[in-house]
């Protein structure tokens, strides 16, 4: 008993390290302080469309909180932040002791907590200064022969514990877009949540953006601004 709760102590430790680095890890960001036309016109639409939400600047450009291959408006108040996977788990890798089956377990849950699949997590957009419990997460990976339905249904399989996906396909500009809508189940938390995510393929590689949220209502309450995102997606 005491030997596995020391493993416990540890992997928790461990998880407490990595949700700092989800949240911390990111280089010097820089706010947004004009509203880019795109931005004008995001809000212009979610007036005509009944939402609350405005645009509070863009990400995605050199010089943005996190540059990334495609660019999009964020809703106002929410704050993006880079992360930056490897230096991450460089980070982790560090405060696992010199035990071989300690830095294995760091590194299963750095790639647990960094890696979905085809794809590493590339950017924050919290929305706690919003008001809501959640985060919309970019997630970016290596250029391949896979579409963008493909990449998805890596990442939602990678998940665990999700059920009833629902894929559909779209086009924003010039942007083919698959998006997925499905449930995943949370063992520790016995609770079952809404989740949304769309994948697009660039010259750089795949881009998933993932939305969340601590239950189904906070998840619902943030989705205009998943939509935001997604009307105003563009190559950056």
């Amino acid at each position: 008993m005491l030997v596995g709760a020391g493993n416990v102590r540890r992997r928790l430790a461990q998880v407490a390290l990595l949700a700092g680095v989800l949240t911390g890890c990111a280089g010097a960001a820089q706010d947004d302080t004009k509203t880019p036309a795109s931005a004008s016109a995001a809000a212009d639409a979610d007036s005509e469309s009944g939402t609350a939400v405005k645009s509070g600047g863009t990400i995605g450009p050199a010089g943005s909180a996190c540059e990334l291959p495609v660019a999009f408006d964020i809703a106002e108040d929410w704050e993006a932040e880079a992360i930056h996977a490897g230096a991450a788990e460089e980070k982790v890798a560090d405060g696992a002791s010199a035990d071989p089956e300690e830095a294995e377990l760091a590194q299963e849950i750095a790639d647990a907590i960094l890696r979905q699949g085809p794809v590493a997590a590339a950017c924050e957009v919290d929305a706690k200064p919003a008001g809501n419990i959640g985060f919309l997460r970019v997630w970016t990976g290596k250029p391949g022969d896979d579409d963008a339905r493909a990449v998805l249904e890596a990442f939602v399989a990678a998940e665990d514990n999700t059920s009833k996906a629902k894929y559909s396909t779209s086009e924003v500009g010039d942007l083919a877009v698959a998006e997925v809508e499905y449930l995943f189940t949370s063992k520790l938390l016995e609770e079952t949540k809404e989740e949304s995510a769309l994948a697009v393929i660039t010259e750089q590689g795949p881009v998933v953006i993932h939305l969340g949220g601590m239950d189904t209502e906070e998840h619902r309450e943030m989705l205009p601004a998943y939509e935001l995102a997604k009307r105003t997606l563009r190559l950056s």
